[in-house]
């Protein structure tokens, strides 16, 4: 059966329309949905099922996905990593909601979700109404990898039309939230003694004195 594409209003999300992709969720559902880099694709943290369905969607095993966690903020977040140190509180205080994704040691929670013994997860706090909903009406975190094109010049397809149509068959709901971006996340590793960036993306970097 294919998956169902549904369009939610991107500034303004329509509260049942986020109730009804929520429902999705909490039953194991993968789902396809706008973030404030690029489209992603993800399923409820809590659900081993739906965690089992993304990872054979990606091609892996539960225990080998390279997936960061949607929290709904920084205090959700920290229930999931083992500490966040001030200098790595405040920087996160700062950049976020917005697009970066931070590197941090993982807790002891996550391996009881992942089957799996990783040491660190990426935490994204993303500043889009549509996600933000989804992760505070679900009351805990998303699993989320982003979507990418096969194109090797095009990495990231914008267009949620065709997004459906390439993953139709393999998602159980894609949420048309309006044209999406086509530059990720920037990521900052801060599981270390020092704060690394690994990728300039969308998230500016000025100021915030990172080792490159």
């Amino acid at each position: 059966m294919p998956a169902e594409l549904l369009r939610i209003h991107p500034r303004n999300p329509e509260g049942r329309k986020i109730d009804r992709v929520v429902d999705y969720l909490r039953r194991g559902a993968v789902a396809i949905y706008p973030t404030d880099s690029v489209y992603a694709m993800g399923c409820n943290l809590h659900n081993k099922r739906a965690v089992e369905k993304l990872s054979q969607i990606l091609h892996t095993k539960p225990s080998k996905l390279t997936l960061s966690f949607i929290c709904a903020d920084i205090s959700q977040a920290s229930e999931y990593v083992r500490r966040i140190d001030t200098p790595v509180y405040k920087l996160m205080n700062r950049s976020l909601p917005g697009p970066y994704t931070f590197i941090l040691e993982a807790g002891s929670r996550v391996s009881r979700f992942l089957d799996s013994n990783r040491k660190t997860v990426g935490i994204r706090v993303p500043d889009h109404p549509i996600t933000q909903a989804l992760v505070a009406r679900l009351g805990n975190p998303l699993v989320t990898a982003s979507v990418k094109d096969e194109d090797t010049i095009r990495q990231y397809t914008t267009d949620p039309d065709e997004i459906y149509e390439d993953f139709r068959h393999e998602v159980d709901i894609v949420i048309d939230g309006g044209p999406g971006g086509n530059i990720p996340s920037t990521v900052v590793d801060c599981s270390g003694d020092r704060i690394l960036l690994v990728r300039e993306g969308l998230g500016p970097i000025d100021g915030m004195a990172l080792d490159v």
